[in-house]
């Protein structure tokens, strides 16, 4: 995935290589798959691209310290993990990692170079609590990673960042908040959800997952990594029991589009009749569940689209299986043809059919291109996306227990979609491949739905096309922004003063530890910057249109985002 990020502090060749020769821990890398391309019609000769062959890189930043040294408290150990998942030959990376006061200067730096071989791979960095030589003054400090492979077209870039809490913090004064009830009360027969001024039910849930009807749904003893279409034992009948029982209130199962053949490539002698009606079971089997597990919520649709010079989205809503594969016949493979890589033609195409999407882990550069623009704005494309996946734990996490520690944060990215003009909330998933639905870690994607309205495919998409929806790593954690009392993901003209209202909540005894208002401009193609830590805060905005959304984190490390508002700010 493509960044913005600066690599020029990296080591220069000859020392890189040197330093590679000795960070190298493993070798054999796995090879690529012959096959057609993706994409095409062509003979077996061709090469397969794997749809997940692609540079990772997540750091574990612990927010806390270590509490078992007295001598040095706010000590710690970063993680940086690393893997090519399909690597034809052996990659060298280099990483960098800063740390930033709450001031922004970068106060230490570490990097290094390993070379990969399509194995997993760790790097740790213990930072001792210091800065220039004295222990660091209390605040939220930020551990930036940098990480490359490859170069010119073929450079891989990834940034990660993540806050940590450095001393004594004061805890900000959160507004009184009566927590919302959730689906869990509302379907409990011996518990009354409390009232509260907010009249609405939180439901929790994960909006992105694969089965075994495209690269997922192996069991979690055999599952390494994405597996070969169609391979696995475990379809979306196995998925939604499997998340009903694990506490979530709804699954999305997105498979990739393009696997409905049985491969990450085309199958010249497929049979078109097949993969739609496997589409089609996978929709039946949804409706099926939820017809007979009311309280719960069962998706099906479609992860569309490839990495590789492309970008992932879900449509949540599709009844047609959309594609651009053919037959030697020249048969679709496919009930709509969407062409590879035409993000404004499919974003056309979902305004007219009234489909609901969502951005999969959005990376800065090289994805969702228009007119050789990444993360480019349609008024289509704005109305029919409504979510940015904003964090996500691993998706080849074979854990069941949610103690994941692999996570990525694609804030940057979402940021960018915000600033070009799209009106996206924020969600947060796990992508699962494996037969872990919604267990890898405790993260969720929450909607907002009206108090007595039961949870419904309809109530769902109307949900998130008003972006009443919040992204948390905790799934016992509530986040509502509201403006003048005007509710997050709302759109409205704005006169005189603005107050902004951050209503957090827990149901396990954490607490906010830090709260950061973020602002930014709708269409300007800039930056989202802080601008607030007063959960509480009251200001007159400039004249013109913004955006605002609020952060929270807890006293342990996890993150909660609100949806944004959009106000457009005229003179008194």
């Amino acid at each position: 995935m493509k960044t913005s990020f600066l690599f020029a502090f990296f080591l220069s060749r000859p020392a890189l290589l040197a330093a590679a020769s000795l960070l190298t821990l493993a070798a054999g890398a796995a090879p690529v798959v012959p096959g057609a391309s993706a994409g095409s019609s062509s003979g077996p000769a061709a090469v397969v691209q794997h749809e997940h062959s692609e540079f990772e890189a997540t750091l574990l930043a612990p927010y806390a310290g270590d509490a078992t040294s007295r001598a040095q408290p706010d000590a710690r150990t970063f993680t940086l993990s690393f893997e090519y998942p399909g690597l034809a030959a052996p990659r060298v990376a280099r990483w960098q990692l800063d740390l930033l006061a709450p001031s922004g200067r970068v106060v230490a730096t570490w990097q290094g170079a390993l070379t990969l071989t399509g194995q997993p791979l760790d790097v740790t960095v213990r930072w001792p609590g210091l800065v220039d030589g004295r222990p660091a003054a209390p605040g939220i400090y930020r551990v930036r990673m940098g990480a490359s492979t490859g170069s010119g077209d073929a450079a891989e870039d990834v940034e990660q960042s993540w806050d940590i809490g450095v001393g004594a913090i004061p805890a900000p004064a959160l507004p009184a908040f009566q927590p919302l009830p959730t689906g869990h009360t509302v379907q409990s027969p011996d518990a009354a959800p409390a009232p509260s001024a907010l009249p609405y039910t939180v439901y929790y849930g994960n909006l992105h997952s694969q089965t075994g009807d495209s690269d997922g749904g192996a069991p979690l003893s055999e599952c390494k990594g994405a597996q070969e279409p169609q391979s696995a034992p475990y379809g979306p009948a196995a998925a939604y029991p499997y998340a009903r029982d694990r506490g979530l209130d709804f699954l999305m199962v997105s498979e990739h589009n393009h696997m409905y053949d049985g491969s990450d490539g085309t199958k010249s002698d497929a049979d078109p009749a097949k993969a739609k009606r496997l589409y089609h079971a996978g929709l039946q089997t949804a409706r099926d569940f939820s017809a007979a597990n009311p309280g719960f919520l069962a998706l099906y649709g479609l992860e569309w689209g490839v990495i590789s010079k492309g970008g992932h989205l879900n449509i949540f809503n599709t009844d047609e299986l959309l594609g651009w594969e053919q037959t030697a016949k020249g048969d679709l493979l496919a009930d709509t043809a969407t062409a590879r890589g035409d993000y404004a033609a499919l974003y056309t195409l979902m305004r007219q059919r009234g489909w609901v999407g969502q951005f999969n882990h959005p990376a800065t550069g090289g994805q969702f291109v228009i007119d050789g623009k990444p993360l480019a704005y349609t008024a289509d494309g704005d109305a029919a996306m409504a979510l940015c996946e904003v964090m996500n734990s691993a998706a080849f996490s074979n854990r069941d227990d949610e103690s994941e520690t692999r996570r990525s944060n694609f804030e940057q990215a979402c940021n960018k979609l915000l600033e070009a003009g799209y009106h996206v909330a924020f969600s947060s998933n796990q992508d699962n491949h494996c037969a872990n639905w919604g267990a890898s870690y405790s993260n969720r994607s929450a909607v907002l739905v009206p108090n007595g309205v039961p949870l419904t495919r309809a109530s769902f998409l109307d949900a998130l096309r008003a972006r009443r929806v919040f992204a948390t790593m905790d799934k016992h954690a509530q986040l509502v922004l509201t403006a003048n009392g005007r509710l997050m993901g709302e759109r409205f003209d704005n006169s005189g003063p603005l107050s902004l209202q951050v209503h957090y909540a827990s149901d396990n005894g954490r607490r906010a530890a830090s709260v950061a208002l973020m602002q930014g401009v709708p269409g300007r193609n800039g930056t989202v910057t802080p601008f607030a830590k007063n959960p509480d805060t009251t200001f007159t905005p400039t004249p013109g249109p913004h955006f605002y959304y609020a952060k929270v984190t807890q006293d342990d490390g996890a993150i909660l985002w609100s949806a944004p508002v959009w106000v457009d700010q005229h003179q008194p």
